[in-house]
């Protein structure tokens, strides 16, 4: 599928403003915007496997297209939602465990490019990953 293979973050467009939106420390901003997060993604139908590695943390996330589940964030804050499929692109609709607020998470091919868009309390990032 077209979202297969291992993708590294190339550049990122306001995410130190969205990550003070979601209220990460100053500190954990800076480290964040620093992160050399690498994605590798496998997909079999609708069920995909996510390993995220960065400077912080690795983590294997297993999610099936549709299918409620829990996810916890680099800085530990602690998501519930969904990934869907729209189109040519995964679009995840996450609520905050601790206040309830919306996440949106936007994942998409476009060219050689990985792009990833974040929107939380009106703040929008971009995340551009380049194929490792």
């Amino acid at each position: 599928m077209a979202f297969d293979g291992s993708w590294k973050v190339d550049r990122s467009e306001n995410y130190e403003k969205f990550m003070e939106q979601m209220g990460i420390n100053v500190m954990k901003r800076k480290l964040g915007a620093h992160d050399n997060l690498k994605i590798t993604i496998q997909q079999e139908g609708d069920k995909f496997t996510v390993k995220e590695s960065s400077t912080f943390r690795s983590i294997e996330i297993l999610f099936t297209l549709g299918v409620h589940f829990e996810y916890s964030l680099a800085d530990g804050t602690e998501l519930s939602g969904t990934w869907n499929m729209e189109g040519n692109k995964l679009v995840g609709k996450f609520n905050r465990k601790d206040n309830g607020k919306e996440l949106l998470a936007f994942r998409e091919i476009v060219g050689d490019e990985l792009i990833q868009i974040y929107k939380y309390e009106g703040v929008e990032a971009k995340r551009i990953f380049k194929r490792a």
